[in-house]
């Protein structure tokens, strides 16, 4: 059985790319967010609410792993699966290029819910995503 529960595919724009023609690094994190937003969306999820209801879920620490860069053009799809750990979160998250499937990043992502200002576990999150055992 596959460990990923959600996956997006997305390709590498020009702008994205550095002097030497690959993407720079700090874009392999916009593309993990982004499809952390789009799988929370996909499960009802809206930060716009969470945020109206006093829930900020935060980024408490990251970690990527670079393996092969990504250049203009290339497709890729960024997959996820996570973990429910105390109050964290843990996003897993693994980007492959597209069509060879050779894996580009990894990242760990671990998040927290501020609940008017204070740590503490967000039920909705909890009820809602579906964890990695």
């Amino acid at each position: 059985m596959d460990k990923y529960i959600f996956e997006l595919k997305m390709k590498v724009r020009d702008y994205e790319c550095d002097l030497q023609g690959i993407v720079n690094n700090a874009n392999y994190q916009h593309y993990m967010e982004h499809t952390r937003h789009e799988y929370l969306h996909s499960v009802g999820i809206s930060f716009a609410k969470l945020h109206q209801q006093g829930i900020d879920a935060v980024v408490a620490r990251l970690t990527i792993s670079f393996k092969t860069p990504l250049q203009s053009g290339d497709e890729f799809v960024s997959k996820l699966y996570l973990k429910h750990e105390g109050i964290k979160y843990v996003f897993y998250q693994d980007l492959y290029r597209l069509p060879d499937m050779k894996c580009v990043a990894k990242g760990v992502i671990d998040t927290v819910c501020l609940i008017n200002g204070r740590l503490g576990e967000c039920e909705e999150l909890t009820q809602k995503m579906t964890f990695h055992e």
